[in-house]
């Protein structure tokens, strides 16, 4: 198994070398968390879809919890939502998002929100975005759908830092219509995403990637294997959504989730096992580590 991680892991490497991912730095303890007082907050905003949903509204609340994090979720959805659909109904102001937030682990959802409404709502420390995952892997449908969301954002929330969210790869089987365009490859698939993350940070400045498809990745080659999705390419309710939001916890605050010790439950009640936990948690901060490492030039 770590020789088939080394091995994607110089894939990543050479694939991406020269492309600058700025991240949140080297791993911290708990007592090192980049907070000023207890008492402050992290404020994050997904502008997203149901991919955010599967990352950010299950389980990154409780891992933070535990870690002493303070934070506010916000995702902004609208299924199937691409970079062009989001810029078209901002231009337009419609009113068809599902805004969901997660204060103090209560989730509330309110229907029929536009996305300055969202947008507006707090003063947000970190504002993401990511590309629908039929489209997550064309550079052609990226501009100018993102320039136009991130001058709006910049200009409604100007001292928040932006966020790249990088998705997931289909599995092997699945049955997505978007799939042959990719040649119902998953190799085929991941290789294009990270092709399409290159050519954005070659035009625009993150503060961050989130790395979760990365990470989903990592975890296929563990004895986890290619279950990561529940339908092929919605994340499972057990280590799939977990391993997504440890990456998300790892850049948002620079900690170690390795040393996390909370333990997912499916959608029946059924905690992970011990060996679940360990592996979701390798693949997470290997990930992490991945994005810091080529910009920090380490390998």
């Amino acid at each position: 198994m770590k020789k088939e991680i080394s091995v994607l892991r110089k894939y990543v490497w050479l694939l991406l070398a020269g492309i600058v991912i700025v991240c949140s730095g080297c791993k911290k303890g708990y007592d090192d968390a980049p907070y000023s007082t207890p008492g402050d907050t992290l404020r994050v905003l997904a502008i997203g879809n149901s991919f955010s949903w599967d990352a950010l509204e299950s389980e990154l609340y409780p891992i933070c919890h535990e870690a002493g994090v303070n934070i506010i979720i916000g995702n902004l959805y609208y299924g199937g939502c691409s970079l062009q659909q989001h810029a078209e109904f901002m231009t337009a102001d419609t009113p068809v998002y599902s805004f969901r937030t997660i204060i103090d682990g209560e989730r509330t959802v309110y229907d029929s929100v536009t996305l300055y409404r969202a947008l507006d709502d707090l003063q947000w420390d970190y504002i993401s975005f990511q590309q629908a995952s039929h489209d997550s892997g064309d550079t052609t449908t990226i501009e100018p759908w993102l320039s136009l969301l991130i001058d709006t954002v910049r200009a409604h929330q100007p001292q928040a830092r932006l966020l790249w969210h990088m998705t997931w790869a289909y599995s092997r089987d699945a049955k997505h219509p978007a799939y042959p365009r990719y040649a119902c490859n998953q190799d085929t698939m991941y290789q294009a995403i990270e092709e399409c993350l290159a050519y954005i940070l070659r035009h625009h400045d993150f503060a961050a990637v989130v790395p979760a498809g990365r990470a989903i990745q990592l975890g296929r080659l563990t004895p986890l294997g290619d279950t990561f999705c529940r339908d092929g390419y919605h994340l499972n309710h057990l280590y799939g959504r977990y391993t997504a939001a440890l990456t998300w916890f790892e850049i948002l605050t620079g900690l170690d989730c390795r040393q996390i010790r909370y333990r997912a439950s499916d959608d029946k009640g059924t905690k992970m096992s011990r060996k679940q936990r360990r592996l979701c948690q390798e693949a997470a901060s290997e990930a992490a580590r991945t994005s810091s490492s080529i910009l920090q030039k380490r390998w």
